[in-house]
């Protein structure tokens, strides 16, 4: 997901290098009919853009699961979250 994502914000000419995007991913496993599963993944990424660039991040954020191949194979079965935090610089 977060290839996706900087590719969206490529896009919208907003650079993810060095440094300026990053991500935290927690998977949660549960017992399901007596074994264990993951259930449920949480994505939280970290935006570093340019000034004026906070609006088109979020619009980025906002959208991109529905282009990630990864995201919509995945989430047939297992729950995604996703949320972002962006500062401009």
């Amino acid at each position: 997901m977060t290839g996706t994502l900087a590719g969206a914000l490529a896009a919208r000419k907003i650079p993810t290098q060095p440094d300026r995007l990053s991500s935290e991913v927690e998977g949660f496993i549960e017992n399901v009919d007596g074994k264990p599963l993951i259930t449920r993944i949480k994505v939280h990424y970290h935006v570093k853009v340019p000034q004026g660039k906070r609006e088109e991040a979020l619009r980025a954020i906002e959208i991109h699961e529905k282009g990630c191949p990864a995201s919509q194979s995945v989430q047939r079965g297992i729950a995604i979250e996703w949320d972002g935090e962006v500062v401009e610089e």
